[in-house]
């Protein structure tokens, strides 16, 4: 079974939404036979390079809520990161851009290192304030991580994999996911958000055990032809033939969670809500796990 996922650099959910994943795949009885493929998703594309000042005031800014409510909310996201052994230090989490952190992530990719990239800048945002839209910071991480620095610094220097990235942001768009992490089961559920370790597995059985059985496709545009949990379609130019080969096009039942707060994701701008955002599949994911 396929399993896909949007998720950005810059997104503490997703954080949190891949070491869910990882462990409910640990207590998946066919986790052997999984195939996970992380796909590149920007919050903020038009964010400089790097952002001064503290992450939480901007965001509160942006929405319209105190500093004491959103230093509220982050200390429950470090609260559920440290539930599944996450370091979340959201008061030293730096803003900015993330292209270039996910260029270098498809290059990882290429050459055989993606999850021990993938391990090193995660820790590097969300436990160390590092700045993800500094090349030398990057070349730094991406190094521990087993690249080399020559090779890491030529990907920097051009607009190599960027490609790659732009055809993960389209296919996004083409099938309505506006909000991270999205996972997408078996290129047909999807489940949108760090809805938890139980949930996630609940998710996972219910997809394997209906495997080979496809919904009818529905009527209309939208979010795959479905309806999404409060965000229908992200404005994102639908990929081309070549990129979409093997990709999870026709998942009609994608859930892109509601832009802004809720459904334990980050919607596109950046806010970050609570864990209760699931689409009818995802719903059902969950009471067939229960």
């Amino acid at each position: 079974m396929r399993i896909d996922v949007w998720s950005d650099f810059l997104c503490p959910f997703c954080h949190l939404g891949r070491r869910q994943l990882q462990l409910a795949l640990e207590q998946f009885e066919h986790a052997d036979e999984v195939d996970v493929i992380w796909h590149s998703f920007q919050l903020d594309r038009n964010a400089p390079a790097e952002l001064e000042g503290s992450n939480v005031q901007r965001v509160a800014d942006k929405y319209g809520v105190s500093l004491e409510q959103m230093e509220q909310t982050h200390r429950a996201m470090a609260e559920a990161a440290a539930e599944v052994g996450l370091d979340f230090q959201w008061d030293r989490t730096r803003g900015g851009n993330s292209y270039d952190a996910h260029r270098l992530h498809h290059y990882a990719r290429s050459v055989g290192r993606e999850q021990e990239f993938m391990d090193r800048l995660m820790r590097g945002w969300y436990s160390e304030g590092a700045s993800l839209g500094d090349h030398d910071t990057l070349v730094t991480l991406a190094t521990e991580a087993g690249l080399e620095e020559g090779a890491v610094r030529e990907v920097l220097g051009s607009d190599d994999f960027g490609q790659e990235v732009r055809t993960d942001l389209a296919l996004a768009g083409s099938i309505g996911i506006s909000s991270v992490p999205t996972f997408v089961l078996d290129q047909k559920y999807g489940v949108s958000g760090a809805q938890g370790v139980e949930s996630i597995l609940g998710a996972l059985r219910y997809a394997w055990d209906d495997q080979g059985n496809r919904p009818e496709p529905a009527s209309g545009g939208g979010c795959g032809g479905g309806c999404c949990g409060g965000a229908c379609g992200s404005g994102g130019e639908p990929a081309g033939d070549d990129a979409a080969d093997g990709a999870p096009g026709s998942a009609d039942s994608v859930s892109c969670g509601s832009e802004g707060c809720g459904g334990g994701s980050c919607g596109e701008g950046g806010i970050c809500g609570s864990h209760d955002g699931h689409d009818s599949h995802a719903e059902h994911q969950h009471a067939h796990s229960s």
